[in-house]
C-alpha cells in the first residue's frame, strides 16, 4: 500500500473513533483523545469531565466500549486509560458540546456566544474565539464570529499551542456548527518577551576596548581575505598569459607550415614549367631533321631524274 494511502485510512479510522467516543460519552462530558499505537496493543487516553461514567459500575461501560473498538474498527487489545479534565472551560472540546446543546434548548446565539467565551477568559485563558456557522436566525446561514485576547490561526503555534474543539446543535431550521479555539494559560508562544525591570546592565554594556579590538581583528581578517582574492586574481591572471602565449605559438607554429606548404608548391610549379620548356626545344630539334630529310630525298629523286634522261 502507498504511503499516502496509508495516512489517508488512518485519518479517517482516527476521525471515526473520535465520533463514536462523542456518541457515546456525551453525558459524561468527552474532552478528546489521543491515540499512541505500542507494541502491546494500541494506547488510548480519554479526556473526560466525569471519568465514573466513562468507566461504569464495576468496569462495565468501559469493557463495553473496549469490546466495540476490537470489533468495529478491528484494534488489537486497545487499552484505554482515562484522565479526567481539571478545567472544563479551558478544554475547547467540551465547551463545544456545552454551547452547542444550550443553542438547542433555545439559549439565543449571542448571548451564548459572549457567555461562552466570558467563562472562558475568566478561567484564565490567553485567548479564546468562537464560530457559529449555519441558520442561527432566519433561513439564510451565515458566520457569526466571537473573539477575546489574542488567538493564532495560522502556523505551528495555531497546530500545536491551540486548543480545538468542534460540535454540532440540531435546530428546527437546520443545523449550526460550533467551532471553538482556546489558547491555554502559560502557553509559551514564540513571539512572547519579558521586560526585566531589576536587571544588571553592566552585563550587558559592551566595552569599548573590546569592541575595538574585535573590530580591528575583523578588519585583519577582511584584509587577509583581501590579500587571499588578490592573490588568487594574479595567479589566474598569470594562467590566463600563459594559456594566450601557447595559444599564440601554436598559431606561428600552424602558419610557418602553411609557409612552407606555399614553398613547396612554387617550387614544384618552377619545375613544371622547365619541363615544358625543354620538351619545346625538342620538338624544335625533331622538326629541323624532319625538314633536312625531306631535302635529302629530293636531293635524291633530283639525281634519279638527271641520270635516266642521260641514258
Amino acid at each position: 500500500m502507498a504511503d499516502e494511502l496509508e495516512f489517508i485510512e488512518q485519518g479517517l479510522q482516527r476521525s471515526q473513533i473520535d465520533e463514536f467516543f462523542a456518541d457515546e460519552l456525551a453525558r459524561a462530558g468527552y474532552g478528546g483523545m489521543e491515540l499512541a499505537p505500542t507494541p502491546m496493543g494500541m494506547q488510548i487516553v480519554l479526556k473526560a469531565e466525569k471519568p465514573g461514567m466513562v468507566i461504569g459500575k464495576g468496569g462495565k461501560n468501559i469493557r463495553k466500549i473496549t469490546t466495540q473498538l476490537e470489533e468495529r474498527f478491528d484494534l488489537e487489545d486497545p487499552q484505554i486509560d482515562v484522565q479526567e479534565v481539571d478545567e472544563p472551560d479551558l478544554n475547547a472540546q467540551i465547551v463545544a458540546d456545552r454551547l452547542a446543546n444550550a443553542l438547542e434548548r433555545g439559549w439565543y446565539f449571542r448571548k451564548a456566544g459572549h457567555t461562552t467565551i466570558d467563562r472562558i477568559m475568566e478561567s484564565g485563558a490567553l485567548g479564546a474565539e468562537i464560530v457559529l456557522s449555519g441558520k442561527v436566525t432566519g433561513n439564510r446561514g451565515r458566520v457569526e464570529k466571537f473573539n477575546r485576547g489574542y488567538i493564532k490561526h495560522n502556523g505551528e503555534p495555531a497546530e500545536e499551542i491551540v486548543d480545538h474543539g468542534k460540535g454540532v446543535a440540531v435546530m428546527k431550521l437546520g443545523t449550526i456548527g460550533v467551532n471553538v479555539k482556546i489558547i491555554p494559560p502559560n502557553a509559551e508562544l514564540p513571539d512572547d518577551f519579558e521586560i526585566q525591570e531589576d536587571a544588571d546592565i553592566e552585563d550587558l554594556v559592551v566595552d569599548e576596548a573590546e569592541a575595538g579590538e574585535d573590530l580591528e581583528e575583523l578588519l585583519e581578517g577582511e584584509g587577509e581575505a583581501e590579500e587571499a582574492s588578490a592573490d588568487d586574481a594574479e595567479e589566474a591572471s598569470a594562467d590566463s598569459e600563459a594559456a594566450e602565449v601557447e595559444e599564440f605559438e601554436d598559431e606561428e607554429v600552424i602558419e610557418e607550415a602553411i609557409e612552407a606548404d606555399d614553398d613547396v608548391e612554387e617550387e614544384l610549379d618552377e619545375l613544371a614549367d622547365e619541363v615544358e620548356g625543354e620538351d619545346d626545344e625538342f620538338s624544335d630539334v625533331d622538326d629541323e631533321a624532319a625538314e633536312t630529310a625531306e631535302d635529302l630525298l629530293d636531293e635524291m629523286e633530283d639525281e634519279d631524274d638527271e641520270e635516266g634522261g642521260e641514258e
